[in-house]
């Protein structure tokens, strides 16, 4: 049960933004988190977990509207600046894909909880915005999501979740420190595309 409330919870943690820029960051995840929900709840092979309809969900719905390059930069801590723009950018790619699986099998976990948004505590000049909000589900503790959000030209986009005051890109540092210290910046990318490499291998069934 445990398991199953964390891996839905990560769906809140990409719910995507909308193309209308000018609303603002809380009413934007409230509206676009509605729609995924909707998606999820009319779709029985979504909620039986086909992994090519999860997987269109979140290319449609969440991949353009997170910026995988900031969670990257988040995760990689002082070790981001080691690291030369080819090197940046295969650890944008190849993390981007880890989280996507992470994420497309968080998506068939929904089991009609209910987020509730806290007012958002902002200034209209602000380009870094934090949302938090909580999940509630029958027979479970309150869990608490804070959305780290920028303001780009693009629009407000998604770059780290914390989850219970844990921060899911933050949650990766040490491993990643861990694995550049002793193999390199190079050793990571290698390390990351062969988790990548695994699972696309296994049987395309979200779990």
């Amino acid at each position: 049960m445990k398991s199953r409330l964390f891996s839905f919870l990560l769906i809140w943690a990409l719910v995507p933004l909308a193309s209308a820029q000018e609303a603002s960051p809380d009413v934007l995840i409230k509206g676009l988190s509605e729609d995924v929900i909707a998606a999820i709840r009319q779709d029985k092979d979504i909620q039986a977990g086909d992994a090519d309809k999860i997987s269109a969900l979140v290319e449609a719905k969440i991949l353009p509207h997170f910026d995988f390059r900031r969670t990257t930069q988040v995760a990689m801590g002082v070790n981001w600046r080691r690291a030369s723009a080819d090197q940046q950018e295969r650890l944008t790619s190849e993390f981007r894909l880890l989280l996507v699986r992470t994420y497309s099998g968080a998506l068939a976990s929904y089991r009609d909880q209910i987020i509730e948004l806290k007012p958002l505590r902002a200034s209209p000049g602000d380009s870094e915005v934090t949302v938090r909000s909580q999940v509630k589900q029958s027979g479970a503790e309150p869990i608490t999501i804070d959305y780290a959000m920028e303001k780009t030209a693009s629009g407000w986009k998604i770059f780290d979740v914390s989850i219970g005051g844990i921060s899911l890109a933050a949650n990766y540092r040490t491993a990643f420190g861990e694995e550049v210290r002793n193999h390199g910046v190079d050793g990571l990318i290698a390390l990351l595309a062969d988790k990548n490499r695994q699972a696309a291998a296994r049987p395309k069934r979200a779990a």
